[in-house]
């Protein structure tokens, strides 16, 4: 038995679909401020990164899994173990397709495999409906909500122009137990500053580069130190790709791309630490750690 309406709710939802159909970008736009990078590159998302949305009437955890893909590295099929373990664990999955694209093959299959996740909820989210037309949104909310006939509620949204956004915050809010907020109010993520930072300088470096790099960047954080005055803090990371060649790309003619990259990440990280950022980026090449346990382990996969 559910409790009345008044009692407060809590619990986890996530959001699949495949590589770029907003789920990121809705998780940020859900809870207001940045935590899951985004990026136009598939699979930037590599740990479970929690947003935390709070209302009066409750707390939702979103959990943010990388996009679930047929694995062709050690990398790959760690992060789908990660995927499968997330979504037995949480109460809604929302399932998210782009107004704008027909319901293919991949959507199918995803859709398909909720139902081995018995007890989450489903929720089917159109997403991207800022871009498409009326008659678009339309044959994609019949075609979504044909996929299954056990979703909760089909929702057409736009996370740009925050577009039903609350409908979708109420929806999920309606749909989790009762009970007291998970975590305390202002935790926006339980991922500690280091985690954060590095996933700032990893969407920077990935900012406008070619297709070949987008898996093979690491970041590692070496040290995290503010200075005495305290208007300064310190931080030093290491870019980790897999080839020499691909070193050369991130560093750019006489270093430019690598400065454009420290530049960028800085703009962000600094809000964060509330301080001016001294960033000292070192590119390191480890040969084909993506298919390496060790360094696999090593980086935090």
């Amino acid at each position: 038995m559910r409790g009345d309406s008044d009692d407060g709710r809590s619990g986890f939802v996530t959001f699949v679909g495949r590589p770029n159909v907003g789920k990121s970008t809705l998780t940020n736009a859900l809870v207001g401020e940045k935590v899951a990078i985004t990026s136009d590159k598939p699979q930037t998302t590599r740990r479970a990164i929690r947003g935390i949305v709070n209302r009066p009437s409750g707390q939702l955890v979103i959990v943010d899994t990388p996009g679930l893909h047929k694995p062709r590295t050690l990398l790959g099929q760690r992060l789908n173990d990660l995927v499968e373990q997330v979504l037995g664990d949480v109460d809604v999955i929302g399932f998210c397709v782009p107004a704008t694209e027909k319901v293919g093959p991949g959507d199918r299959r995803i859709a398909e495999s909720l139902g081995g996740y018995r007890r989450a909820k489903k929720v089917a989210i159109v997403t991207k409906t800022d871009a498409a037309s009326r008659d678009q949104i339309t044959e994609r909310l019949l075609e979504v909500d044909a996929l299954r006939e056990d979703w909760a509620a089909v929702i057409p949204l736009s996370a740009l122009t925050n577009d039903q956004l609350d409908v979708l915050t109420d929806e999920l809010l309606s749909l989790m137990p009762v009970g007291p907020p998970l975590y305390g109010e202002g935790v926006v993520t339980d991922e500690s500053l280091e985690d954060r930072i590095a996933e700032i300088i990893r969407e920077a470096a990935l900012e406008g580069v070619r297709d070949e790099l987008p898996h093979s960047i690491a970041v590692t954080i070496e040290d995290i130190s503010q200075r005495e005055t305290g208007s300064m803090t310190d931080i030093h990371a290491n870019l980790i790709v897999e080839r020499d060649s691909q070193k050369a790309i991130i560093i750019g003619h006489k270093g430019s791309r690598l400065r454009d990259v420290g530049a960028r990440a800085r703009a962000q990280i600094e809000p964060l630490v509330g301080t001016n950022v001294f960033l000292k980026l070192h590119v390191r090449v480890a040969k084909e750690w993506q298919r390496d346990p060790k360094q696999l382990g090593r980086l935090g996969f």
